[in-house]
């Protein structure tokens, strides 16, 4: 045998050593991914922070995650059901209807196996309009181009929503676009679209990038249909943005909103879910540095408000020792 021969062959050997050695430890580890939104949206960047906090800890849990961008809440929701995504954002309305089988879940019967991890931050709906409009309130909106959202995420199932209880249909704009939430604030400020309707929380780099390219101005959602919404459903509440959270717009904007929840599917790991929520839990003044709209979020909160579905075992388990609920 050669030199170079035995060289080969014992660099052969020891590689062959090496990935028998580390077979067991690949094999142990397990793979999260999450669900979220448009990657200007504030979902992608809770995602990544709580994907962020689960991986710092990757070599004692040995869970590795990941965000993947969606097209939002009923998306990620109907993704979970197949089996196909771990963990998803949506809209507390969306995780209701989810649940319950109602609205946009209506023909799919309702989701039994749906569960609630935790709510993270308030989402207003927000309107942007040309500021060449000099619109006030979405109503100036009628018969001008309107961005609706895309099918699948919760900001177009809000809106149908709103649109039933105003009264109006799609054909009351002139166009009803159906563009990504991505692709909305580039459509404005060229002129393609005159406004859009967005569920999402604040600031965001959504809202923040045509309100200082072209002045979009932030537009009230108010009056007696909205009204009637938050009054009649336990997910709705009424939201004020504040003036000055954006170039160009320094008055506040009346609306109302939703907040952002967590879910998984009942058939998760408990260890894996309990992981995650610890990640996040115990480290939470880190989470909360992580993006502007996690800055105000308290734990007491999240473990309940917005969630209608019941909380995943793996949650539970945390919660219980924290003594946060009995």
């Amino acid at each position: 045998m050669t030199r170079k021969t035995f060289l080969v062959g014992a660099m052969a050997a020891a590689s062959l050593s090496a990935a028998l050695i580390s077979a067991p430890a690949a094999a142990q580890q397990k793979f999260v991914t999450i669900g979220t939104g448009g990657v200007t949206g504030v979902y992608y960047a809770a995602g990544g922070a709580i994907c962020r906090l689960v991986n710092k800890d990757r070599a004692k849990h040995g869970i590795r995650c990941s965000v993947e961008s969606t097209g939002g809440s009923v998306f990620n929701v109907n993704t979970i059901k197949g089996g196909e995504l771990d963990l998803g954002f949506s809209q507390s309305d969306v995780q209701y209807n989810a649940f319950k089988g109602e609205a946009q879940f209506k023909n799919s019967g309702a989701y039994g196996d749906l569960r609630a991890v935790f709510s993270v931050h308030p989402e207003p709906f927000t309107v942007l309009a040309r500021k060449e409009l000099n619109a006030k309130t979405l109503t100036d909106l009628k018969g001008r181009r309107f961005n609706v959202g895309n099918p699948g995420s919760g900001t177009r199932a809000s809106m149908e929503e709103l649109l039933v209880a105003m009264g109006w249909k799609m054909g009351d704009f002139s166009l009803a676009s159906e563009l990504k939430a991505d692709e909305h604030g580039p459509a404005l400020c060229d002129g393609k679209i005159d406004g859009f309707f967005y569920g999402v929380g604040h600031p965001s780099a959504n809202i923040q990038d045509p309100t200082t390219t072209c002045g979009a101005k932030l537009l009230s959602v108010t009056g007696p249909a909205v009204d009637k919404l938050v009054a009649s459903r336990p997910y709705y509440a009424s939201v004020t943005i504040p003036g000055g959270l954006y170039p160009n717009n320094p008055d506040p904007a009346q609306t109302y909103g939703v907040l952002a929840t967590v879910v998984t599917s009942s058939k998760a790991s408990a260890d894996t879910v309990y992981q995650v929520v610890k990640a996040v839990f115990d480290n939470f003044d880190e989470f909360k540095k992580l993006h502007p709209a996690l800055a105000h979020l308290k734990p007491e909160n999240m473990i309940k408000d917005g969630l209608s579905a019941p909380l995943h075992e793996g949650a539970v388990r945390y919660y219980k020792e924290k003594g946060w609920i009995k």
